[in-house]
């Protein structure tokens, strides 16, 4: 089996306050951290024994608050990436951890996904450890929240990320965009068309629930973060039965890690190689663009 898992668990402390996140600074007690850490142990402990059922696997850790602060997270990444059934290990990230535990993991499978976050680093802070990891030889992209105020934040980003480095937008949630602003987002990110507006999805095929799953600390499996029905557990085994491929049950969906899998979008292609960590395999193709069909709000 070539499964693609998308692991969140208790964790939801994060040490960054942003107005737009309901988890900003907000701490777990020790037993809430010492269960996360358990429950990502355990999680790291099943996915390496795949290997032995011929398995591969692709994983996404998407937790509420910010992982890479916790050491529990960093040893497990690197830990994860040396394993040979092991395709894809990736993280989403603020990067204000250090980057020196990357030289424990093999960069040829391990991926960050990182976000900026203006007001809450120092831009130059955020910049260099961004060219901490280019000097690594680290795969990552770089991403921003299209708020108005974070445009020259954006280009500035732009200016002095190297080329290779791909920067994202991502739609500021229910926030709609007049054709000019989102010219300005698309100027920086030629995908932005994809995250301007909500996807509609019902009914329609989601590589979700078949090839890809959403797991939390417990191990209960869902097709996706998004849709709450339940298919199993990942650690009695229970899940395998259920994975089919299965049409979309939302009317819309509008989160990168949602609709990145929807059939019907050609993002398969455009990530080919980068799907979890949102590196594309080349230059955004001009097709991928016009193969999209926007739906207003």
């Amino acid at each position: 089996m070539d499964l693609t898992i998308l692991y969140r668990g208790p964790l939801a402390s994060c040490d960054y306050d942003c107005p737009y996140c309901p988890f900003a600074k907000r701490r777990d007690s020790r037993a809430q951290l010492t269960a996360d850490r358990a429950a990502l142990a355990r999680f790291a402990e099943w996915a390496a024994a795949q290997g032995e059922q011929g398995d591969r696997l692709s994983i996404l850790c998407t937790p509420w608050g910010e992982g890479l602060v916790r050491s529990w997270y960093r040893r497990t990444l690197a830990e994860l990436s040396r394993l040979s059934h092991i395709r894809r290990v990736a993280i989403q990230t603020n990067l204000s951890c250090r980057t020196d535990w990357l030289a424990e993991a093999d960069l040829d499978t391990l991926a960050l996904w990182c976000t900026y976050h203006p007001g809450q680093t120092p831009y130059d802070r955020f910049l260099a450890k961004t060219r901490e990891l280019t000097a690594l030889g680290a795969r990552f992209s770089v991403g921003i929240v299209g708020f108005p105020e974070h445009l020259e934040h954006a280009r500035r980003l732009r200016a002095d990320l190297p080329e290779q480095v791909y920067l994202w937008v991502n739609a500021a949630e229910g926030r709609s965009y007049t054709d000019a602003e989102a010219a300005r987002w698309t100027a920086l990110d030629p995908l932005f068309p994809f995250s301007r507006h909500p996807h509609e999805s019902a009914g329609l095929p989601c590589r979700t629930g078949e090839s890809v799953i959403s797991v939390d600390g417990d191990g209960t499996v869902r097709r996706c973060h998004f849709v709450p029905a339940e298919l199993g557990n990942l650690y009695d085994g229970s899940y395998r039965a259920a994975l089919r491929p299965r049409a979309c049950p939302r009317s819309v969906c509008d989160c990168h890690i949602g609709y990145v899998h929807l059939e019907t979008l050609p993002l398969y292609d455009v990530f080919a190689g980068g799907v979890l960590e949102r590196i594309p395999a080349a230059a955004p193709p001009a097709r991928a663009i016009q193969l999209l069909r926007p739906t207003p709000p």
